[in-house]
């Protein structure tokens, strides 16, 4: 199989913007639910906090997604950090990574 001109432009393309993106300071690499939103944090501190999966996308397109994200047992109990349900932390998490 061999691939197209503009094929091999676009692969080049997304490579480059993957590496801008592993370059980013600050990559979000734990997150804990909040108050009935979630914390974001990386090796730095906290770095973002929202209730919508908007928000978080947008911190996590802004800041960057470590290799790896590791959660807080908050998550598995969210309905103790202000979240109607246990799973909704977790849900609100999905949704915002089908939006990055």
């Amino acid at each position: 199989m061999t691939l197209s001109y503009e094929s091999c432009i676009h692969i080049i393309e997304v490579s480059k913007e993957r590496e801008k993106e592993m370059q980013k300071s600050n990559q979000v690499d734990f997150v804990s639910a909040h108050n009935g939103g979630i914390q974001m944090f990386s090796d730095q501190g906290l770095v973002g906090y929202a209730k919508t999966a908007e928000t978080i996308a947008y911190v996590l397109n802004t800041k960057g997604i470590a290799s790896e994200i590791f959660q807080s047992s908050s998550m598995d109990f969210a309905s103790e950090y202000g979240f109607e349900n246990d799973q909704d932390a977790s849900l609100l998490m999905k949704k915002a990574f089908e939006l990055v």
